[in-house]
């Protein structure tokens, strides 16, 4: 981190992926750190990002912390400083500072089920999660992903999800029936039910639209997780990133200084999130 805590690192977007389209569509930028710049990060971890002259904007990092070339953010476009980022084109610079918040405690959860469940946007926060387990694969036992979007074009990291097929069990699903869909059919908690997991010696990780989050915990309660076994980020509610500007609180926690990862044992005793 910058010794000027408010200080951007420029960096040059070397890669832009389309990931979705559409009014909210989804991008996946790769930047380099210019000037000998950057910073290492874990997993769960988030960056500011700014367009200069438009704003910054919160973003949690996409990219696996083993990944040193650069940084991925996958970026919704949801407001004017992500919109502005969406413009932005193959050699634009940016500034970039942090890394910001806590950590999924990946390396607790040696010798452990991992249950990764994500919807629309919210694969990013985790992705970086599962890539550090498939890189320490034998760390780790069952490793089981399920992932939704509202239709087959709203799947992002669609490759790369297939990729991870090899050694994880990954079950995708839509909303609706489409032609030529293979997988599930329904909300992403209906999928999970339809797939119950064991709660033994396991870990869930969830992210997405809250109110998939709010049934995803209920249904792995339901399978009985305890709430100590359930993960989840709120990184939405991280603002200036070091607690002064006072806009993340969540109760009595500052989100930027104690979060965004919290286990549900400890979220559900704050002002109800989900």
């Amino acid at each position: 981190m910058s010794e000027n805590v408010y200080l951007p690192q420029l960096a040059r977007i070397v890669h832009i992926k389309d990931e979705v389209p559409g009014a909210r569509a989804i991008k996946t930028f790769r930047v380099e750190f210019m000037n000998g710049g950057g910073f290492d990060h874990e997993p769960g971890q988030c960056a500011m990002i700014s367009v200069f002259g438009k704003g910054e904007s919160m973003i949690s990092i996409a990219s696996a912390p083993t990944i040193t070339d650069y940084k991925q953010f996958s970026i919704m476009r949801s407001g004017r400083v992500t919109t502005a980022i969406h413009d932005m084109k193959v050699g634009d610079v940016i500034g970039v500072r942090g890394p910001y918040g806590n950590k999924f405690p990946v390396s607790d959860w040696k010798g452990r089920n991992l249950v990764f469940i994500g919807g629309g946007c919210g694969l990013a926060p985790i992705w970086p999660v599962i890539q550090t387990a498939v890189a320490n694969r034998m760390d780790f036992d069952k490793i089981t992903v399920f992932y939704g979007g509202r239709t087959s074009r709203d799947i992002m990291y669609a490759a790369e999800l297939e990729k991870l097929r090899g050694q994880a069990d990954v079950h995708l699903s839509i909303d609706s029936p489409e032609e030529g869909w293979e997988g599930y059919c329904g909300f992403v908690p209906a999928n999970v039910m339809d797939k119950p997991q064991r709660p033994d010696n396991a870990i869930a990780i969830t992210c997405g639209p809250p109110i998939m989050i709010k049934f995803v915990i209920s249904n792995l309660r339901e399978m009985g997780f305890a709430d100590e076994q359930i993960y989840t980020t709120i990184e939405n509610k991280m603002k200036c990133g070091i607690g002064k500007c006072g806009r993340c609180n969540v109760g009595t926690d500052y989100v930027c200084v104690k979060g965004p990862v919290y286990s549900w044992a400890q979220l559900k005793s704050l002002p109800q999130e989900y």
